[in-house]
């Protein structure tokens, strides 16, 4: 146990309102390790956790804290608490009620590894004993690659619509942002599809690893400078890039590519952007 984790135990065993407390992310993962730049995440289970994330007296237990903000968490529909410290590390506290224990994000967040610092009445260890292990990934249906394009293309006008108004920022926003997670999602369909086995994490973590190289480098060209002609460019080399992955993707799964939607999108952003 490192330090700061046998302070947040001693912390958490003094605080009757804090029943358990894990660490999870890359602090506890046997797979892609934590580095000197990998921030903290702790689980704390508590029976009133507005009443602690209001509070900011029990963060200087932990050090000498510079910026500390609330914001929701990633899994589970919850609120952390994240701190900078004055050595620079980062501790996200996510505090959450005792009954996100049989909550599936727990699984979730668990399957990557968790490791407990305290567990006062014995539930956390009886949830981890108990944890199914992590369900397999199903390939997307024709329904669902419908779904995506459709999605994709109806944001590509958009962003089309944006720009010829002249709305620069916005545009290169939905291309940048928008278009390029949604192109993440058909990168993963993709990789998966090509070996069911691969890891994608999700929201295109660690993409530098699962990824290959000429594929990322040619994402990398998808992405636009903030002027107009490069949005425009940006634009159509991100349809070019995401129409090529999805049509490997329907062929690999025995899909059927959503060809008319493509051809009625792309047809009216030529006429918008010509």
């Amino acid at each position: 146990m490192t330090e700061l984790e046998a302070q947040v135990a001693e912390w958490g065993a003094e605080e009757d309102n804090v029943r358990a407390i894990a660490i999870v992310g890359s602090r506890a993962r046997t797979d892609v390790r934590a580095d000197e730049w990998s921030d903290w995440d702790v689980v704390v289970f508590a029976r009133d956790p507005a009443a602690l994330l209001v509070r900011e007296d029990w963060i200087v237990t932990f050090g000498r804290p510079r910026l500390t903000f609330l914001e929701p968490t990633a899994v589970g529909d919850q609120v952390e608490r994240r701190v900078l410290y004055d050595d620079g590390s980062d501790v996200d506290f996510a505090i959450v009620p005792i009954d996100l224990l049989e909550h599936p994000a727990v699984a979730h967040v668990a399957s990557r590894g968790i490791k407990v610092l305290l567990d006062k009445d014995g539930e956390l260890e009886l949830v981890l004993a108990d944890l199914p292990g992590p369900e397999p990934v199903v390939p997307p249906s024709q329904h669902a690659l419908r779904e995506l394009v459709s999605d994709f293309f109806y944001h590509a006008v958009w962003a089309a619509k944006k720009l010829r108004r002249g709305e620069i920022f916005t545009a290169k926003r939905c291309v940048d942002s928008y278009l390029e997670n949604v192109l993440i999602r058909i990168l993963e369909w993709r990789t998966r599809a090509a070996n069911p086995q691969a890891d994608t994490w999700h929201s295109g973590r660690f993409i530098e690893q699962w990824l290959d190289s000429d594929t990322l480098a040619e994402f990398g060209r998808t992405f636009a400078a903030y002027e107009e002609a490069d949005v425009r460019r940006a634009l159509f080399a991100t349809m070019d890039f995401f129409r090529e992955r999805a049509r490997e993707t329907a062929g690999l799964l025995g899909l059927e590519y959503p060809q008319a939607e493509d051809d009625f999108a792309t047809g009216l952003i030529k006429r918008l952007l010509p």
